[in-house]
């Protein structure tokens, strides 16, 4: 009878002490997002799947925390300090004023940001080569010298570009001080309208009728989360609408040189698993997203009074709309 009660108590411990071993290796990872729209959702699913894909298992050795900041910047830096009072393993930030309101209340948990136009210019980091401190992350920088050839390509005969962008987003300024230089290059006029919130966007898209021969919507967050306000604007006044993200050219928008964002949240998860498995954030680069695919719709260039050049139709990785 004592050897079975012995032989019970072994167990006992034993499981208790696998149950132990369990809840030290299981991870948790925290995901904040300041707006809910399909890139940068797009970026969230992608960093979920490649954490799965690497064996990290909600539920089982990952616990997944998330909260959206619904495009406000007070509840953004209410969800930061939440977070750092729960103490993942790993902060996930995806775009730029998510990524502030991490790094100024997180010191000392890693954080890896996402969709981060400009990282040095939001003061995220010093060197997109050695980040330092405890911050790492992908950038979403966009390649605008391409997106103009390719919207002049489509529209050769447009002289005045117009934007709509949030002032206050620093990732929006940042790229509409970048787009009007690569336009003054080309002797072609940036009008600029401006969305301090999402409210604000048609109004600012009707300021540019009869103003310019085309709209360019970069990847403002505020801005691409009423980017159908912009195109039913370009619909209505025959006013053709581009975009920076391919995910607003299955909104309406003409066309889109961009990145896939989903492959953006895949790339984020891989830095995230390394930094899981001792990676430091400080001697890790910033990566930024090389991969660029061209997708179009001819559906909308028509509702917009545009008709997409063949060979640019032929060249593109996606055509919405089309049956092929």
């Amino acid at each position: 009878m004592l050897r079975n009660s012995v032989i019970a108590l072994a167990l006992a411990l034993a499981l208790l002490g696998a149950a132990g071993v369990q809840a030290e290796e299981q991870k948790t990872v925290a995901i904040t997002q300041i707006v809910e729209h399909p890139a940068l959702d797009a970026v969230h699913q992608g960093v979920r799947d490649e954490l799965a894909d690497q064996d990290y298992r909600e539920g089982d050795n990952l616990a997944l925390l998330f909260e959206s900041a619904q495009g406000n910047s007070a509840i953004a830096s209410q969800i930061a300090r939440k977070f750092v009072g729960e103490g993942p393993d790993v902060i996930v930030a995806i775009a730029t004023p998510s990524a502030q309101t991490v790094a100024a209340a997180a010191r000392q948990i890693p954080i890896v940001f996402s969709a981060v136009t400009d990282p040095v210019g939001a003061r995220l980091i010093k060197d997109l080569a050695a980040p330092g401190a405890n911050i790492t992350g992908v950038t979403d920088m966009l390649p605008l010298e391409q997106h103009m050839d390719m919207l002049l390509k489509i529209m050769p005969g447009a002289n005045r570009i117009g934007t709509v962008y949030n002032p206050g987003e620093a990732n929006a300024v940042a790229l509409v001080e970048q787009l009007e230089n690569v336009l003054a290059g080309r002797d072609i006029t940036l009008v600029k309208a401006a969305a301090t919130k999402t409210s604000e966007v048609l109004g600012a898209a009707r300021s540019l009728v009869d103003k310019v021969d085309a709209i360019y919507l970069t990847t403002d967050n505020t801005v691409i989360s009423a980017a159908e306000a912009v195109i039913s604007v370009g619909e209505r006044a025959d006013i053709p609408v581009f975009a920076a993200d391919t995910a607003t050219v299955t909104r309406g928008a003409i066309a889109a040189l961009g990145f896939d964002y989903y492959d953006v949240g895949r790339q984020t998860g891989k830095m995230v698993v390394r930094i899981l498995e001792g990676s430091k954030p400080a001697s890790m680069p910033v990566e930024t997203v090389e991969k660029l695919s061209l997708f179009v719709n001819p559906q909308a260039g028509e509702r917009m009074g545009l008709t997409i050049p063949q060979d640019v139709i032929d060249d593109a990785d996606t055509v919405v709309g089309s049956q092929q």
